[in-house]
């Protein structure tokens, strides 16, 4: 009767070794199964355009002004501001751009926009006392503005969403875009004492309303 070969268990294990170290390198020489649906290298899409870009200093300095008292006549910190005062002050020192003291006056600058071309360092208007632009705020996006409200008030960051102020907006307007607009750039910081406005101004009448 023949014998079968002798095979120890050193030399069965050594054969398992080597079937898996075969296996091992056949798995590792070809590529991961490409999966199916896998999508197509992308395209760079076009840039996005932020109608705001170079305007933001406006809007900074302008947030940065938050708290201080409101003066009739005021146009620096340490005097206080009045509406228009506030923005000819934070224009002035954030665009070297020098705009008008008077709202109606300001009303008439730079650029009209659409409500939905709005962005921050645009001018915001609104009938206050029945005239057309008799109040003035900077925009600072997200459908809130910095103005200077009333006498006994502060200048505050405002939401325009609030039904006084939605239903008594008159427009924006677009005042520091380069090289679209016909405004003398002014070296000289804005002067320290009061400019009073040639006729009475349009905050104090919105001073028991702001808030509702």
């Amino acid at each position: 009767m023949p014998q079968r070969p002798f095979h120890s268990p050193s030399r069965r294990l050594s054969l398992s070794a080597l079937c898996a170290a075969a296996l091992l390198l056949a798995a590792c020489a070809g590529g991961p199964p490409a999966r199916q649906g896998a999508s197509l290298p992308r395209t760079p899409g076009k840039p996005i355009v932020d109608p705001s870009a170079g305007l933001e200093e406006v809007s900074i300095q302008a947030m940065s002004l938050v708290g201080t008292p409101y003066r009739y006549g005021g146009n620096t910190p340490d005097s206080g501001f009045d509406c228009s005062g506030l923005v000819r002050y934070v224009v002035q020192r954030a665009a070297s751009v020098n705009l008008p003291r008077t709202t109606e006056q300001m009303g008439q600058r730079g650029t009209a926009l659409d409500r939905r071309d709005v962005a921050s360092g645009d001018l915001v208007f609104f009938n206050t006392t029945g005239r057309a632009n008799s109040h003035v705020g900077i925009y600072v996006g997200q459908n809130r503005f910095v103005h200077a409200p009333a006498t006994g008030g502060t200048v505050r960051l405002e939401d325009m969403t609030k039904s006084y102020w939605a239903s008594r907006y008159n427009g924006a307007r677009r005042v520091v875009a380069a090289g679209s607009l016909d405004m003398t750039p002014v070296p000289s910081p804005v002067p320290s004492a009061p400019i009073t406005p040639p006729a009475p101004d349009d905050d104090d009448p919105i001073a028991a309303f702001a808030n509702r």
